[in-house]
């Protein structure tokens, strides 16, 4: 470890990657983990919301849920620094955040259950963040320990799909399965029973074996038993913060004349792009940054700075990139689900299409994309993951106009996922490559969040869009907005990295 990474910390992979293949199966159980709570708090919440009578443009403001994981550069760069109590003296530093991010995911599905009838709007709010922030901290601290472990191209491409498998497999388990469950025996029985699954992948965590290198005194049971009276301080602490922040933002809304009919978007935009905004206007200091600056060796700026530092003036179009890649398939997410059940589709035709439709489409598309990017220069992977996302937004347009029946609905589901799925693959191999194998757990959380934050900011807006231009209109806006990105593309083949000279320092 070099100087300079000893003073900020920088965590060193503490053993020599797994090869290739010994790492999927790894990497397909910690996709799963994080893939199984992600439609509890996004589509299945949706159709709970509609099924117990909220308005549309209510329902599209809980999409804006989705708008946490913009944020996970914030803590991103504690998971690199700081270790779990107990769970890190056993497992290691990444597998102790990935462990108390299951405690916190399997707890907050629990409370979401208990509270399933939705009598109280602010409390479900409370739970539904909770769920997303626990479901963020998994992916960062995987994500971080993927980028370590396998740092090129032509690895990240197997593992990627790999994770990926498992997170959508998950995704579409828990979300086909939710609503199968819901139909049958309530909302409630349907959440408690994901929580039960999320928890599943915990025991396989604890049967691990210890870290290298690390002081596993007392074994794997005292180091268990720590960290379960770690993590349940640690989960209090973030839920009554969580509470508090949430209690606060609506008294300020209040006191701002904000209402459920005011049109709150432009201050939501404004507050997101605040800090990327402050960023960007630092550049030119940033680019004269010497290796012993203090920004460039700062704990909790570094890793920011840094991408900044090394792209220059391109960060900014990268980012802008970056933003507009997944927007279709972000913006179509939250709203699908509501416009099928309109159609006239019931909860178990909707979990049917969910289930093993959507799962052999979107294995299928991970796949295809995995495969591309071992095959094909990034721009052309980039681009034909984008149109073949394009045409499966615009397959919801298709079903809207074809009479009720589980056929077409199958197509138009596997059309999406199968897109979702090659696109989604391609992008995150791509966003990992630009990342500084220095920082990878708050750069890639930095790089992630911010191209989710305006396609996730649109959707919370997108029940007042569909008032306006109607399913049709705002399913073909998703598809159009899915191509946006091939205008960066030749000139995206052209950007390069400057050469890190921290380890000049």
């Amino acid at each position: 470890m070099t100087d300079v990474a000893a003073a900020l910390d920088v965590p060193q992979p503490a053993v020599s990657a797994p090869t290739v293949p010994h790492g999927m199966p790894l990497y397909a159980l910690l996709g799963f983990a994080a893939g199984l709570p992600f439609y509890l708090f996004s589509t299945v919440l949706a159709l709970r919301l509609q099924a117990h009578g909220v308005a549309l443009t209510v329902i599209g403001f809980f999409a804006w849920v989705q708008l946490l994981p913009t944020f996970k550069f914030v803590w991103a760069p504690l998971l690199d620094r700081y270790d779990v109590p107990g769970f890190a003296r056993y497992w290691g530093k990444r597998r102790g955040w990935i462990m108390l991010a299951q405690l916190g995911i399997t707890a907050s599905t629990a409370a979401m259950a208990v509270t399933a009838a939705d009598t109280s709007l602010p409390l479900t709010a409370l739970f539904a963040v909770l769920l997303a922030f626990w479901t963020t901290t998994l992916e960062i601290a995987a994500d971080a320990w993927r980028i370590e472990l396998y740092p090129t191209q032509d690895q990240q491409g197997p593992i990627v799909a790999a994770n990926l498998w498992g997170y959508r497999g998950a995704m579409v388990a828990a979300g086909s399965g939710a609503l199968l469950i819901a139909d049958a025996a309530g909302w409630a029985a349907a959440y408690l029973a994901i929580a039960a699954a999320a928890f599943l992948p915990f025991p396989l965590l604890v049967a691990g074996a210890p870290q290298p290198g690390r002081d596993a005194r007392g074994g794997r049971w005292v180091a268990l038993a720590a960290g379960l009276a770690a993590a349940a301080m640690i989960l209090a602490a973030v839920a009554l913060a969580t509470a508090a922040l949430g209690w606060g933002a609506l008294a300020l809304a209040e006191a701002a004349g904000l209402s459920g009919a005011s049109n709150v978007t432009p201050y939501v935009l404004a507050l997101c792009l605040l800090p990327f905004g402050a960023m960007a206007a630092a550049l030119p200091r940033i680019r004269r940054a010497t290796p012993g600056s203090r920004w460039r060796r700062s704990a909790a700026l570094g890793p920011y700075v840094d991408f900044f530092w090394r792209y220059g003036g391109a960060a900014i179009g990268l980012m802008a990139f970056v933003s507009v890649y997944r927007m279709g398939d972000v913006l179509a997410l939250n709203l699908a689900k509501p416009m099928i059940k309109g159609l006239g589709y019931s909860l178990s035709q909707i979990g049917r299409a969910d289930s093993l439709v959507a799962l052999a489409a979107s294995v299928a598309g991970v796949g295809a994309g995995g495969w591309l990017v071992t095959r094909t220069p990034m721009p052309l992977a980039l681009a034909t993951g984008a149109v073949v996302a394009a045409l499966g937004n615009v397959g919801f347009v298709w079903l809207a106009h074809r009479p009720v029946g589980e056929a077409v609905l199958y197509l138009a589901t596997a059309a999406d996922q199968f897109g979702n799925g090659m696109a989604g693959a391609v992008f995150v191999v791509y966003l990992s490559l630009l990342v500084n194998p220095r920082f990878p757990g708050a750069q890639y959380a930095f790089l992630t969040g911010f191209a989710f934050l305006l396609p996730r900011l649109l959707a919370g807006a997108g029940g007042t869009m569909v008032g306006a231009i109607g399913y049709d209109g705002f399913f073909l806006l998703s598809g159009a907005l899915s191509l946006a990105a091939l205008p960066f593309l030749p000139w995206l083949g052209r950007v390069r990295a400057r050469d890190d000279d921290m380890g000049a320092a």
